[in-house]
């Protein structure tokens, strides 16, 4: 295997989406509210995927270390376990991938003020102790809800911030179906590792509430991101095309019914990344719906 298909694969590209989404409805947000600076679009996205990639590169090592990341995983190989990079050169990737997204926040701390330091420091530090340090808090069961709250919340939030310097409450409401897409693609993830997660002592959520309610949690998580995507408008601000996302339902619809059915790797990765590009769609949907109604306040 190529060095450049191992590294593809340790960066989890099928994750990315998770990523960049976010920060285009913060821009799309920006943009309706008349204010765009294009060289700070570019460092919040940047710095968004190399948290992304940098977390994800943190979770090779540190679950391989843990031992969580066995041969009968339903998953795709992770390099460090599957013995295809180095653990040393995997924590040098990682301490290299969150300095490039340091290098992205202080363009922007520079550019929109101090605030943004702690939001950062704590993007960077949620990432590496999701399965690493003493007590990862992705083996407790809170992965869900700090995806929701940096992929969410703190992604459009922050990337609305960095060029208005202002936080309507919209922003915040916009946010919500973005974390709980974020969110859906981390607990078909789950799913499918329920029971090698177990064995390895991994007490994730879907480790805690068992197969059958996790997939009724995707199911929810899923329906209440398109329930609230129209919300700011049904609060009397905003506009009614807010709803465009709901485009996307046939392909909810779909990913719904294949996690709540099967329970085969194949068919589970699908349906990870399936999640990850519904994901996108939506948020591609929701943003020109923000762009398409004038944005905040109409």
């Amino acid at each position: 295997m190529s060095a450049v298909r191992i590294w593809v694969m340790a960066a989890r590209v099928r994750t990315l989406p998770a990523a960049v989404a976010p920060v285009l409805v913060g821009t799309s947000l920006a943009l309706g509210a008349g204010h765009f600076r294009g060289l700070a679009f570019v460092a919040a996205l940047l710095g968004a995927v190399f948290i992304q990639v940098g977390t994800n590169l943190s979770n090779d090592y540190s679950d391989a270390r843990r031992g969580a990341d066995t041969e009968d995983r339903l998953g795709p190989v992770r390099v460090t376990a599957g013995g295809l990079a180095p653990p040393s050169q995997v924590l040098l990737a990682t301490y290299v991938t969150f300095g490039l997204a340091v290098a992205c926040g202080a363009y922007l701390v520079a550019v929109a003020g101090p605030e943004l330091l702690a939001v950062g420091a704590a993007s960077i530090l949620a990432g590496v102790l999701y399965t690493g340090g003493p007590r990862p808090y992705g083996y407790e069961g809170l992965g869900e809800l700090f995806v929701f709250l940096f992929f969410g919340i703190v992604a459009v939030v922050g990337s609305y911030f960095v060029q208005v310097q202002h936080l309507p409450w919209q922003a915040f409401v916009c946010a919500v179906p973005v974390g709980l897409l974020a969110s859906a693609i981390m607990v078909v993830n789950n799913v499918r590792d329920l029971e090698t997660d177990r064995r390895a002592g991994k007490r994730t959520l879907a480790v805690r509430l068992g197969r059958a309610r996790t997939r009724t949690l995707y199911a929810a998580m899923v329906t209440g991101a398109f329930v609230t995507a129209p919300l700011p408008w049904a609060l009397g601000s905003m506009s009614a095309w807010l709803a465009l996302p709901w485009l996307a339902t046939p392909l909810a619809i779909r990913l719904v019914g294949v996690v709540r059915s099967r329970t085969d790797g194949p068919a589970l990765n699908g349906a990870l990344a399936g999640t990850g590009m519904m994901q996108l769609v939506f948020c591609l949907l929701l943003a020109a719906g923000i762009l398409a109604g004038g944005g905040v306040g109409t």
